[in-house]
């Protein structure tokens, strides 16, 4: 099990305190520093529904400094992939990829329920 956070990110540490909590331990990476890959950032699509816009930090800085609202619905999927692989900041956030379910962002309800069904 692996989760993406970011640092400064109080919903990433709280996703972290739940995850201690459950005393589960993943593969903790910084976002920022080592992307999903584009085959992890695959697999989390395929839990999503292949809803491509979930996979995107849509409330962040550079999503709107990118225009991406504008150009996503436009661009090639392996393009997405590729700008989110190399673009920590636009992954939507905590990003948690188990061997059978993907985690985006922070719900507590969920991911207790998702997690304690998997322990």
């Amino acid at each position: 099990m692996i989760v993406y956070v970011y640092s400064k990110c109080s919903t990433c540490k709280d996703a972290l305190k739940l995850l201690q909590k459950l005393k589960v331990s993943p593969d903790i990476r910084e976002i920022t520093i080592t992307p999903p890959s584009v085959n992890e950032l695959k697999t989390m699509l395929h839990f999503q529904n292949d809803n491509l816009k979930k996979l995107f930090n849509t409330s962040g800085n550079l999503y709107r400094e990118m225009q991406l609202a504008e150009k996503l619905s436009e661009m090639p999927l392996k393009n997405a992939l590729e700008l989110l692989s190399s673009h920590g900041m636009l992954v939507k956030r905590p990003f948690l990829l188990g061997t059978n379910f993907g985690l985006l962002g922070f719900n507590p309800k969920e991911w207790t329920s998702k997690l304690q069904s998997f322990l």
